[in-house]
């Protein structure tokens, strides 16, 4: 206090304080008013002092919880963006929409009959009048696409809209990423994430779907015949005519195949799933002997290709990741997987690396390989098979079942069967043989095509000597020089580019067949020659791979057409495919397939082969060859569920 009346008393000298305020009166404030007096004071300067650092796992916690705070942020304000796009969607798309008088043409309602068996001819589709730009397409060439697999979709996706009346007809209204049908059978992925609806797909080039299967082949009239999904039958005319139909598995004349699941299809998908589920509940049961619970829980795949081996991978993570968990542990005790192979190794297609790294896999994973045999029969309740020795002894087994996978090479579906029957050039006894272009043999010109697994491209070049002669041969003498053989090479490769790598050294070709030595080629010796050379090219084989490339040659080929039609009419040209486009040449983008959390890449000269990493590039390359974005976001949901919940368990 007596520090403050000096304060206050110099105050007043300076005329600062009134002279009210003196020591006395002071002394008689109250001690709070002199408190706060006393803090109107200028405040002493403080000494500044160092601050403490913080320590590091402060400072990492803080920017944690900062970038946690942006992501939280960013997060909500991504939920609520979307939420509000979902809102607008709505808000735009449900409303009071209607459709009244819509023009339908009378034809499409009633169409004519005609036809070699009277039946009602669809000239004009139902909705070929409902605008002007359906109105404008009707009057377009028509192009008929049978099929809705890999090689229809890739046509499709690739030719320019406003080019052709396309119509698609197929029994099912969607196709398949067929490839992730052994995970879909297991449950790792759920069949909606592998099938985009074929209308969707169309929607771009404004077509036309019809559900139904073709059943036969008018070519003299440019006539489809097409069974629809309500057993009726209709003819579909067409100026060009697609076959994408795909094929069927082989028999190789084993009975009791009525036993066995395919898996080229969801339905077949879906059943091999139910099987499964049902084996594990019923081995599940208390009253199931040892026998039957052992027998329930075989699983038997004959076919050691891609699909065969998927399935058998699938099959074994789906009881090391989902039975170990929910079923008694009895049940993946008594879980037994064969795999039964024709040829020595599995994967044979693939190279030697693959073949000996995935059955050494599956041999670590107590997966039972057996190679070197064939099915004998197909019981409901156990597999027949033989095994050939290296010593030339065969042995007769039987392994108690009740699953059986069959996937052992492919055989025409009764459409492609039909037209190989109605041409008498086709020999072929899997599939419609084609030529460089891809227009089916024997069929008129620049009018049918067949891509995809129903289809196979020509390799025999001695089929061609008479015409290959008569281009080269200048002179007439019924032979060859080499400078005409060389004509003769250059032409063989524009009819066959498959035959290219086989002939690299013409001269050393020619001078291996002038048997005689007087440097020339008889017709005889050529058609050794060729012969040859017809043996050793190996064809395509039926992979989705090839039908994609073939699906994207002909739909760009197309739209060269539709461009340049009018000027190849006026100058009469009659191959027009020659004169617009190449002829098909497939570039092996390699082949991989999933062996159980590890997969394996066959890149021709190249080999890649490994555990999660590869696991994850095989996942990657599928998910991006998926048709839409919208099976994309599905396809990465159901890998996500599967990491964190598991597989479904549940039957339906």
């Amino acid at each position: 206090m007596q520090k403050f009346a000096q304060v206050c008393s110099r105050q007043h000298r300076l005329g600062l304080v009134p002279s009210s305020l003196t020591t006395s009166r002071l002394q008689t404030l109250p001690a709070q008013a002199a408190r706060t007096f006393a803090t109107d004071a200028p405040p002493r300067p403080k000494i500044p002092t160092e601050p403490r650092p913080r320590s590091r796992f402060l400072r990492r916690s803080l920017t944690a919880a900062r970038y946690s705070g942006y992501a939280l942020l960013s997060g909500t304000f991504g939920v609520l963006a979307i939420g509000a796009g979902i809102f607008i969607h709505d808000a735009f798309t449900y409303t009071d929409k209607h459709v009244d008088r819509v023009p339908v043409s009378p034809l499409a309602l009633h169409p004519e009959r005609g036809g070699p068996k009277d039946l009602p001819v669809v000239r004009v589709q139902v909705d070929d009048e409902e605008d002007e730009e359906a109105k404008r397409l009707s009057e377009k060439p028509k192009l008929v696409i049978v099929g809705g697999g890999w090689g229809a979709i890739a046509a499709m996706q690739s030719m320019s809209p406003g080019d052709y009346h396309v119509t698609v007809v197929a029994s099912e209204t969607f196709t398949t990423f067929t490839p992730l049908l052994p995970s879909a059978a297991v449950g790792t992925v759920q069949i909606r994430s592998l099938i985009e609806p074929i209308r969707k797909i169309i929607a771009r080039l404004r077509g036309h779907f019809i559900s139904g299967k073709a059943v036969d082949l008018v070519m003299s009239e440019r006539l489809l015949e097409v069974e629809t999904g309500d057993k009726h039958r209709i003819y579909i005319p067409y100026d060009k005519l697609v076959i994408a139909c795909g094929s069927t598995s082989s028999t190789h004349g084993v009975p009791g195949l009525e036993h066995c699941f395919q898996l080229k299809t969801i339905s077949d998908a879906q059943a091999i799933r139910r099987r499964i589920m049902d084996n594990f509940e019923a081995a599940s049961l208390p009253t199931t002997t040892p026998e039957e619970r052992k027998r329930l829980l075989s699983f038997v795949v004959c076919g050691g290709g891609p699909t065969g081996v998927e399935t058998a991978a699938e099959i074994y993570d789906f009881c090391q990741e989902d039975i170990m968990n929910y079923y008694p542990k009895i049940c993946r005790e008594e879980v037994s997987i064969h795999v039964i192979q024709s040829r020595e190794h599995i994967l044979n297609t693939y190279s030697e690396a693959i073949s000996k790294y995935a059955e050494a896999k599956f041999r670590r994973d107590n997966v039972d390989l057996i190679t070197s045999a064939r099915v004998g029969e197909v019981h409901d309740d156990r597999v027949s098979y033989t095994v050939r020795s290296p010593d030339g002894n065969v042995t007769k087994h039987e392994i108690p079942t009740n699953f059986v996978l069959w996937s052992t090479g492919i055989a025409m579906n009764p459409f492609t069967q039909r037209v190989s029957n109605l041409l008498p050039n086709q020999v072929h006894k899997k599939a419609i043989e084609v030529d460089a272009h891809l227009r089916v043999k024997g069929a008129p010109l620049g009018e049918v095509y067949a891509i995809g697994d129903c289809a196979t491209v020509e390799t025999s070049v001695v089929s061609h000597l008479l015409e290959l002669v008569d281009e080269a041969d200048k002179d007439k003498n019924g032979k060859i020089d080499f400078d005409e053989f060389d004509f003769m090479v250059s032409r063989i490769k524009h009819r066959i580019p498959m035959s290219e790598d086989h002939l690299q050294k013409v001269r050393t070709l020619f001078d291996l067949y002038d048997s005689d030595a007087d440097n020339s080629l008889s017709l005889n010796e050529l058609c050794t020659l060729l012969e040859e050379i017809g043996n050793k090219i190996t064809a395509l084989p039926a992979t989705a791979q090839v039908a994609s490339q073939q699906g994207k040659y002909l739909g760009k080929k197309f739209s060269q057409l539709a461009k340049q039609r009018e000027v190849l009419i006026a100058n009469d040209v009659r191959e027009m495919d020659e004169a617009v486009s190449g002829p098909f040449r497939y570039t092996h983008l390699g082949s991989l397939a999933y062996i159980g959390n590890a997969a394996v890449f066959d890149l021709g000269k190249m080999s890649f082969m490994g555990g999660l990493v590869a696991m994850y590039a095989w996942r990657s390359i599928y998910w991006s060859e998926q048709v839409s974005a919208r099976t994309r976001a599905l396809l990465m949901i159901d890998w996500i569920i599967r990491g964190v919940w598991g597989r479904d368990l549940s039957r339906l």
